[in-house]
């Protein structure tokens, strides 16, 4: 945008304010202390905007976007490694016992219940404890 298509404004401040402009303005990458200003309001108006509407401004969903793409990608790889070990398990275990039908559904709902119970949070030492009870 060039200098002819800008407004001039008459600007009075308290000395404290002008020396954040000055101590900040280079540390956010902006050419002048008017950019730096100008910015500040822009951010400043879309939070006013943001706390009457549901809508969040740009920069925060961006950051919000950035942070859930990086938590649901380490998501994703623990639970890719953690399906991995769980089929290896189930295949030494299907390979060392044979278990019938009957037998493999009433363990499936015991284990369902158990989930339910615990809100996933069941430890092998709770189930081998339970074991020892039955």
């Amino acid at each position: 945008m060039g200098k002819e298509n800008r407004d001039r404004l008459a600007l009075r401040m308290q000395p404290e304010t002008k020396r954040k402009i000055e101590q900040w303005y280079a540390v956010d990458h902006c050419r002048s202390q008017n950019e730096f200003v100008e910015k500040a309001v822009n951010f400043y108006a879309d939070y006013l905007s943001a706390k009457d509407s549901i809508m969040l401004p740009a920069t925060i969903v961006s950051a919000i976007d950035g942070g859930l793409g990086m938590l649901e990608e380490r998501i994703a790889s623990l639970l890719y490694k953690q399906s991995v070990e769980i089929d290896m398990t189930n295949g030494i275990i299907a390979t060392a016992y044979d278990i019938g039908e009957d037998t493999l559904r009433r363990m499936r709902a015991q284990s369902v219940q158990n989930v339910k119970q615990t809100n996933g949070r069941i430890s092998f030492e709770q189930r081998v404890r339970d074991m020892g009870e039955e």
